[in-house]
């Protein structure tokens, strides 16, 4: 990026929301910037999540949750082929243990008939043990919903992402925005440590820094608290314990404790939910983690503790109206919010997309369809789902297929080398964890991870020192000191 540059459009956030948007503009001859803060996207809320394309029966009516929750879900059908998103439609599985719950049963079963969402239904005891056996044997009932599923939302992030650049947008990371510049009420720009990005509309997408985006601009008219939730995550050799989304019946503030499987067959229990002050607090705590582990036992009594293989926490985005904020600024013209994107945020982000052009193209717009776009991503390849002739056939191609580098996973060195160099490429390790799974099976990255780091700094042009674990300061290695000893003879 140049000192000073210009652009139609700035979008501020590179998490699920603002690369689902630039995919969305990247469709029209606009010319987009998408700014990120951190060195590699989908860096805050969208890689810490319950992964869950929700059905829509949560919501309220009327509200922009509802709508564009069964909008986004449905609009993920089509996603997923053109985009190669790893998805399975699961269904889920609300489960009552008491008289009162079921009450509630019937009140999510109304709600969601209101929200048009398709083939839901109330199962007895029988029926919900048949579809998941492992489940305590006191359920009363549930509430099933065909149309939910899972997915993985970093990986949609990144898949939103490669595809706005292919068609033509800007990606600038480490590029926070520093002031949001209006002349008379109007927007003319964002100012960054880059330099200047002169632009008409600026689109805030900044997740749970969202309404500290917006007072850059003078505008306060909303505020998000961060809410915190804990999850434990499960190895995969006890992956089938669970075939669907099981949530127990929601309370005021969180659909629950829930046990639930992955994409790529681990399971997870999780969240819980602290509201809580400091936006970058991602610990865990023995508190929280008994928690969980007390309320996940309550429906899967022979949760295999020994089999967890790590913990985290995510922060939602949950805005004082209760609902999202998706709307023009009322104090600046130009800024567009799409925040307080909590849970259902995931499932909603592409409808959200559409929304945002809609905003712009009564705000006068004119969104003149590109005929070069392409709505699809080449397929990746995955080492370890070819056969044996695909795999060889590879190898031959390029040999990097042959050498494994994350055992727990099988991701070869090829995959990682491909995930550094996609349009929207890794520039940390956790970047490649989020595109390849090195570092997601049982050891954690400890043994991947040194050599993660030398396929990074030599495909970057970087030395090692210079490798980073996430953030903008998060260096893992020092340069060796004088004098110090070396040890020799091993790779």
């Amino acid at each position: 990026m140049q000192n000073e540059t210009k652009a139609d459009v700035v979008i501020i956030g590179g998490g699920i929301v603002g690369t689902a948007i630039a995919r969305e503009l990247s469709k029209y001859q606009l010319d987009v910037i998408l700014i990120e803060k951190q060195p590699d996207i989908a860096a805050g809320t969208t890689k810490a999540n319950s992964a869950i394309l929700h059905a829509g029966f949560d919501a309220h009516p009327d509200t922009l949750k509802a709508k564009l929750n069964v909008r986004g879900n449905a609009m993920y059908h089509e996603l997923e082929k053109e985009l190669h998103l790893d998805v399975k439609w699961t269904g889920s599985l609300v489960v009552a243990k008491t008289d009162e719950d079921m009450v509630t049963l019937k009140e999510l079963l109304e709600r969601g008939q209101q929200n048009k969402v398709p083939g839901l239904a109330l199962l007895t005891k029988d029926e919900v043990l048949l579809k998941e056996p492992n489940l305590s044997k006191d359920v009363k009932g549930a509430l099933w919903a065909p149309s939910a599923g899972i997915f993985l939302p970093f990986g949609a992030a990144v898949a939103f992402a490669d595809n706005a650049i292919s068609n033509g947008v800007r990606l600038f990371t480490e590029c926070p925005a520093e002031k949001i510049v209006a002349e008379a009420g109007k927007v003319v720009g964002v100012q960054t440590p880059k330099g200047f990005i002169g632009c008409n509309y600026v689109i805030n997408a900044a997740g749970v820094y969202a309404d500290d985006i917006s007072r850059l601009a003078g505008d306060d008219s909303f505020s998000i608290t961060p809410r915190k939730g804990e999850y434990i995550l499960f190895d995969r050799k006890v992956g089938n314990l669970v075939n669907t989304v099981v949530f127990p019946a929601p309370s005021k503030f969180s659909k629950g404790i829930l046990v639930c499987p992955t994409v790529h067959g681990n399971i997870f229990i999780g969240p819980n939910a602290q509201e809580i002050a400091n936006k970058e607090d991602i610990s865990t705590s023995p508190t929280g983690m008994s928690e969980i582990i007390d309320r996940a036992q309550e429906l899967l009594p022979n949760l295999p503790l020994r089999e967890a293989i790590t913990q985290f926490s995510g922060v939602r985005a949950a805005a004082d109206c209760g609902d999202f904020v998706i709307r023009n600024s009322e104090f600046v013209a130009g800024l567009i919010h799409a925040a307080g994107i909590q849970s259902p945020g995931l499932t909603a982000a592409p409808a959200i997309a559409e929304v945002v052009a809609e905003i712009l193209k009564l705000n006068g717009v004119e969104l003149k369809p590109k005929p070069s776009f392409n709505s699809h991503n080449p397929k990746p390849i995955v080492f370890k789902e070819l056969s044996l002739a695909e795999k060889q056939a590879a190898i031959e191609e390029n040999p990097l297929y042959g050498r494994v580098i994350c055992r727990c996973e099988t991701i070869t060195e090829g995959e990682i080398v491909a995930a550094i160099q996609q349009p929207c490429g890794a520039k940390t390790v956790d970047g490649v964890k989020r595109r390849t799974r090195a570092g997601m099976g049982r050891c954690q990255g400890g043994f991947c991870g040194p050599r993660v780091t030398a396929i990074l700094a030599r495909e970057l042009n970087i030395s090692v020192s210079q490798v980073r674990k996430e953030s903008a300061e998060s260096y893992l290695f020092y340069e060796k000191m004088p004098g110090d000893c070396e040890v020799t003879g091993h790779e």
